[in-house]
């Protein structure tokens, strides 16, 4: 298998004025711009190289043929790079306007950077760092 990941998919909450919460949360919040191939029940951002999709979450656990059980925490995270510690800053402010719940507010961090969690309208875990010894090129995909 290439190494190489291209479509993240997050389960929505089911009912149809949540999901477009949740959609609204990212499309009218964040300003991020949902792609023309979305459809009903799809949302689709293109990140630079990886898709994120939104989905109703019993839609997505029937199609893995598991039951969907919630958990405080299920050992994944999002993140987003910044350039500074300010730019943490900004966005975590922003995101809690648009309802996002913060678990761990911006510090310094055990690995020389500065980071805080927030939870999404969903629950899903989001890190918005900035670390120090990661350039982002102009893309801001990470330089490793």
């Amino acid at each position: 298998m290439r190494q190489k990941l291209n479509l993240i998919t997050l389960g929505t909450d089911d009912f149809q004025k949540s999901f477009q919460k949740s959609v609204d949360f990212y499309e009218k919040g964040l300003g991020w711009k949902k792609s023309d191939k979305s459809m009903d029940g799809l949302a689709l951002f293109d990140l630079g190289g990886i898709i994120l999709a939104l989905h109703p979450r019993h839609e997505l656990a029937d199609d893995t043929t598991l039951n969907y059980q919630p958990t405080t925490f299920s050992g994944l995270t999002l993140s987003h790079n910044t350039r500074s510690e300010k730019e943490v800053d900004e966005i975590l402010a922003e995101v809690v306007k648009l309802g996002a719940t913060i678990v761990k507010p911006a510090q310094k961090v055990y690995w020389g950077g500065y980071s805080a969690y927030f939870k999404d309208l969903d629950g899903h875990l989001f890190e918005v760092a900035y670390n120090p010894f990661w350039e982002l090129d102009e893309n801001d995909n990470v330089k490793l």
